[in-house]
Parts: C-alpha cells; structure tokens; sequence
C-alpha cells in the first residue's frame, strides 16, 4: 500500500467525537456531515503536493520496497540500519541527487504511515555525507541557452508550417519568460493577454507556488520581428486557429492540431532537435536550458540580480545563482581589475 493511501486512512467520522450508534436525528445527520467532511479531507490530502512530486514519492517508494523485499528486509517501518545499506548498495550507480530524492521519497512514506523517519538517524546521515564526499554532489547541468543560441535554434525552424511556428513560439517565450517546463506547456489561452508594452503571462501555478497565487511575467516584443516572443506567439495562435484551451498542442505529421497540450518531456525533445539543427552539441542542452539561458544571458548583460529573480521567480539569491550558467565569471572579474 502506498504511503499516501497510508495516510489518508485516519479520516474516520468516529474521529471527530462522534458516535456511530447514536439514534437521535441530529447526531445522525452530523455523522452523516462528518461523512462528506472525511472525503474533503482525503481530497485535500491528496493534494497537497503537486502530482509530479507524488509520482517521484511513489516511484522511490516502490524502489526502496522492492530491494527491501530482495534482501528480506522490513521496508515500513524500515531501521537506520537499512538505509543506510540501501545507500550504499545504490551509490556506484547511482547520482548523489537522485540517493537525495530517494532519501525524501522514504521519509515522506514513514510520516504519512504515522512512522518516525530512519532518514534522519546520525547513521544515515553519515553514510549520505559520506558518500557525498566520495563521489561529489555536484549536479549534472546542461547547457545554457543564451541570446545566441536560441537565435541559432530558432533560425532553423518554418514560418510556413504549423510545427515550425509553435517551436518558435515555444522556444521564445520559454526563453523570454525564464518559464519552466512544467509552466509552459500549462498555459492556456486565457493566461496571456497582448498590450501594447507585449505580452502578459499569468502563471497560476508553479514549482514554488503550490498554492496557485499565481504571479505576472512580462514578456516585452523583441528588436527583431523573427525572434520576438510576443509576435511569434501571436503568429502560432492565429496560424492554428486557438481561441481557447491549452496554447502550446501536439501537431500530428499531416499538419492537423490536436486539443492535447504538450508535455513537459515535449519541450525537452524540441530544444534538443532545433539544438541539433543548429549544429550545437544537442546532447547537453534540455528543457531548462531556456529558463537557465536567459538567467545566463541577463548575468551577461549586467541585470541586477533582483531583476533576474522577478522574471524567473526565484525567492532568494543562491537559488537563483545556481541558474546563472558562468554568466558573471568575467563581469567585474577581480584579475581583469588588477591589469595584467
């Protein structure tokens, strides 16, 4: 059973003072309320991350449980002991920030069962520093999209053909609004409006919102008619024929849009193309490469920092660091002032 499924047992009416066997009509028809309140309850639960999180939760879950199975070892509730084994036995094939997703994926299972977490036992976390330190914990990046080379990517791509008009639409918004993929292929139609200054992107929902604020992202036009976001999505939705629904959908190989908007993977798979046709090395850029690229392009071109965060999001500096691709290691270098 999964942890969630775990979790969202404890809603019972008895749980909230009332008794079952009561006969009087009031009692009757709170139990009765009690009833609806329970599912609310579990529906609320369910979502309380968001699905991609639960689905990584579950495939963690479900690995650690098998291998505890294989070794005939207690998964829930699982000892320190067999962590820390479980690490071990993942770390020579096996990147550091996945062992960390698989930690979380466990300790998220041992709370919802009502269970105090072995993750956090000083053995545990030892194996993990460990571990850390042996094999690094530096993350695997792609490359970063700059100005440039969206250029390139977008350069490759039909004015003519329906395929061609989203991917540029696709590539110059993503890299305009620093979106990620999640909150690209989310957009509808009633999320962006046109003004005068561009376009006004609203995000009702994203990574560090879980709780749909939402946030507004200006999207100004471009200096260039080919390269410019607004115009270009401008060009998909008329050329497509979208009025409402998801902006960015799958277009089958006879030119016909489909109502499906694309997924998160799609994005992927499109940089990587129009990256390859520009003669770029396809295999190091992703998805996130826009988003990155124009915190990478911004760094370059001497944007403030805050600057930076209000268009990507980010709510603090180091977060948003990490997704400046060596943007500023020669902006205001300290050898390059000594005058070599």
């Amino acid at each position: 059973m999964l942890a969630d499924e775990t979790a969202l047992q404890v809603f019972e009416p008895d749980d909230f003072g009332v008794d079952a066997g009561a006969d009087d009509d009031g009692q009757q028809r709170a139990l009765a309320r009690l009833d609806q309140v329970a599912d609310d309850a579990r529906d609320f639960a369910a979502h309380a991350k968001a699905p991609n999180t639960l689905k990584a939760y579950r495939l963690d879950w479900a690995h650690f449980s098998a291998w505890c199975a294989f070794h005939n070892l207690e998964c829930l509730p699982a000892t320190p002991n067999s962590v820390a084994l479980y690490l071990s036995d993942l770390a020579s094939s096996h990147r550091v920030s996945t062992l960390y997703r698989r930690l979380s994926g466990i300790s998220q299972a041992h709370q919802a069962a009502g269970y105090l977490t072995p993750t956090t036992d000083a053995q545990v976390r030892l194996v993990f520093q460990g571990i850390r330190r042996a094999l690094g914990s530096a993350p695997a990046q792609k490359n970063a999209a700059i100005t440039a080379e969206v250029r390139a990517m977008v350069e490759t791509l039909s004015l003519t053909s329906l395929g061609g008009v989203r991917d540029r639409a696709l590539l110059l918004v993503g890299f305009a609004g620093a979106f990620r993929r999640s909150e690209l292929v989310s957009l509808d139609v009633a999320d962006v409006s046109f003004s005068g200054d561009g376009l006004v992107v609203t995000l009702r929902r994203g990574k560090t919102d879980q709780e749909g604020v939402g946030r507004k992202v200006g999207l100004p036009f471009g200096s260039n008619p080919l390269t410019c976001p607004v115009r270009s999505l401008r060009a998909w939705l008329d050329m497509a024929g979208i009025v409402s629904g998801p902006i960015f959908r799958r277009v089958d190989r006879h030119g016909n849009v489909s109502s499906v908007r694309l997924t998160d993977q799609s994005v992927a798979l499109i940089v990587k193309r129009c990256a390859r046709a520009a003669g770029l090395d396809y295999e190091k850029y992703a998805g996130h490469s826009l988003r990155s690229g124009l915190a990478t392009a911004a760094a370059m071109a001497d944007v403030s920092e805050r600057a930076i965060m209000a268009q990507t999001g980010h709510k603090s500096l180091p977060m948003v660091r990490r997704y400046i691709r060596d943007g500023s290691l020669f902006r205001r270098n300290a050898a390059a002032a000594v005058g070599l």
